[in-house]
């Protein structure tokens, strides 16, 4: 019976991310873990701490330093009939394999005739808050949210990282999941498993009449905080979690613009191009005649993340920009 299995318990995001890791890997003896420092070291972010010690060298491998080379061979492991978890340790570095997530793990399938699917899932962490740089920093998930033939997931919640990677897992093609790294040390309390989770819809965190707070992974924090403080203010607003950002369910979005007619999106990738760009164009696609105001948008300035704290905060959303944003649209 696994911890989470009866009652609810408290965890962290990381251990919940670990327990859904040992779970895939004691249900399925195909499924094995590879990447930058995931055994001894135990995961840059302690993810897969003890992992080793239980699965063995095997199941667990640590890898050299070559994005492209064990991403390409967790897709030749999964042509083969293996289900390879690959992590990759930030979403910068996941560039060097942009080439193997691309060109082979996302259109095999269609290259092939629909003779070779590639049942891979690829962690790898994102975002910024951390002090670690520009090159450790970036939101790019909306980049891969670009490209047909893969399935895009940010977990924002521990019941998401504890419960996302079992369906992941399940799913005949390329699955990424992007981990925020300000997420990992979020704790609270895992409720027992409710059913399968759901990869193909968004989730209103929080309901509202007012205005809508859309957005997913590691602003989710900060829309909720907004939220509750523009309840001081007298404005009642809905946070919707994308969860899924390809397939992105815009049915969910323009169902939330619909009943509060004013949408604040907002996404730390930089705005030009952006995520929040194409769900800002889908509301305003479907939805147009729904809108009292403008959509607005909340993003990372458009630099190249600082190191110093002071700039890195000032570089990011925040929970100020939101509500300030917000008002804009209701005032």
């Amino acid at each position: 019976m696994t911890p989470d299995a009866a009652v609810a318990t408290k965890t962290t995001y990381r251990e919940a991310m670990r327990e859904a890791l040992r779970e895939a890997l004691r249900a399925d003896d195909r499924v094995f873990l590879m990447g930058e420092d995931v055994g001894r070291y135990g995961g840059c972010f302690g993810v897969s701490l003890g992992l080793l010690e239980e699965f063995g060298p095997e199941r667990i491998l640590d890898t050299p330093l070559s994005e492209s080379a064990f991403v390409g061979a967790g897709i030749g492991a999964a042509l083969n009939g293996m289900r390879p978890i690959v992590e990759i340790m930030t979403i910068n570095f996941s560039l060097l394999a942009l080439d193997q997530i691309l060109n082979n793990a996302a259109t095999l399938l269609h290259m092939s005739g629909g003779q070779l699917s590639v049942p891979l899932v690829i962690r790898m962490t994102t975002g910024a808050g951390r002090q670690l740089a520009a090159q450790h920093s970036h939101s790019l998930e909306g980049w891969y949210a670009h490209i047909p033939g893969i399935r895009v997931l940010a977990p924002a919640t521990i019941e998401d990282a504890r419960h996302m990677l079992a369906p992941a897992l399940a799913d005949p093609d390329p699955v990424l999941i992007f981990e925020h790294g300000s997420l990992y040390n979020a704790s609270g309390e895992l409720a027992p498993p409710a059913g399968p989770v759901d990869l193909d819809h968004a989730a209103v965190r929080r309901p509202g009449t007012d205005i809508s707070l859309i957005t997913y992974g590691g602003s989710l924090p900060k829309a909720l905080t907004a939220a509750d403080e523009l309840a001081n203010d007298g404005i009642d607003a809905e946070v919707v979690d994308l969860r899924t950002l390809r397939p992105l369910d815009g049915t969910a979005v323009a169902a939330s613009v619909a009943r509060t007619h004013r949408a604040v999106v907002i996404d730390e990738a930089w705005r030009s191009g952006s995520l929040a760009a194409e769900v800002s164009a889908r509301i305003a696609e479907t939805s147009f005649y729904e809108l009292d105001a403008p959509v607005e948008r909340v993003c990372s300035a458009e630099v190249p993340i600082p190191y110093a704290r002071l700039l890195e905060q000032a570089a990011l959303p925040q929970t100020a920009d939101i509500i300030a944003a917000a008002h804009r649209a209701v005032d």
